[in-house]
């Protein structure tokens, strides 16, 4: 299920935006930039609910915001089952049209958000769940997650160390409870991240996206190279764009024109440079 991008099927970018000046984001996140363009699909009619992460930090200490949407803070666990409240009261109130966005770190998402998720997930609650990858705990000083891809230096897992445990697969886990929408994206494909926002929007029941976002802080890259490293990560299969059809299988969306191996991808970040070269190549064989 090939997303079409023909000059027939041209997707459209507002000029509206819901994400304002004065944010305290770094410079190069791909989660801030990634925020602004979900919202421009998503709309003013649009609840945002964030527990503990880098956008709690990002959107600034209250009561100021960079965002003109509400925006609830939530504790780490309950950001789910926060929005699951959000939704039902606006549904009491009949304003259906509203849409609840549940926007998480892989921390609150992978690890300590998850009970609430599958809870949430289970019950079909009508939500949009995204979570921005990247792939550690960065708003703490860079600690491994269980989204942390093998071979990784954080904070808690030094370089050149043997890797014991794989990154989660979330995709498979959430598929397990049957959402109305699945997906994965990034904001360095943009036409194939507009197509998956705009479809998540048009569906009800629990949806949710896996993005992928660069930190360059915590990916040990230059700032102005996020966007091509998260599109390396793509390009070398290590991050494929999929989404679930109507039967529930995963079909990849956007096959990359031009490959590139897991090496290069991996050479292109510090965290990885003392990744052995028999992982890389293990790695390589996994993907292929």
């Amino acid at each position: 299920m090939e997303n079409d991008f023909s000059a027939a099927h041209a997707w459209q970018i507002t000029s509206a935006e819901h994400m304002e000046c004065g944010h305290m984001a770094c410079p190069g996140c791909g989660a801030s930039l990634s925020m602004r363009h979900t919202l421009k699909i998503l709309g003013a009619q649009t609840v945002v609910v964030m527990p503990a992460c880098c956008w709690a930090i990002i959107a600034g200490g209250q009561p100021t915001t960079a965002l003109s949407v509400p925006l609830l803070h939530t504790p780490f666990a309950v950001a789910a089952a926060a929005a699951s409240g959000v939704r039902r009261a606006l549904t009491a109130q009949g304003k259906k049209d509203v849409q609840v966005l549940c926007w998480a770190g892989d921390g609150g998402t992978f690890d300590i958000g998850l009970q609430g998720i599958s809870g949430a997930a289970e019950r079909h609650e009508d939500m949009i769940y995204i979570c921005y990858d990247n792939e550690a705990y960065m708003n703490t000083g860079i600690q491994q997650s269980s989204a942390t891809p093998h071979g990784a230096w954080t904070t808690t897992t030094p370089g050149g160390k043997e890797f014991q445990y794989a990154k989660k697969d979330i995709l498979a886990i959430i598929k397990a409870h049957n959402p109305s929408y699945l997906a994965s994206a990034t904001i360095a494909y943009p036409e194939d991240f507009y197509a998956k926002l705009n479809r998540a929007k048009a569906a009800s029941g629990f949806r949710f996206i896996h993005l992928l976002a660069a930190c360059p802080s915590g990916w040990k890259i230059d700032s102005q190279d996020a966007l091509k490293v998260t599109r390396m990560a793509v390009d070398s299969g290590v991050f494929p764009l999929l989404e679930m059809d109507d039967k529930g299988r995963l079909q990849q969306t956007c096959k990359p024109e031009n490959p590139i191996s897991v090496k290069t991808y991996l050479q292109a970040q510090g965290r990885f440079k003392l990744m052995p070269e028999n992982e890389i190549a293990a790695w390589q064989q996994e993907i292929s």
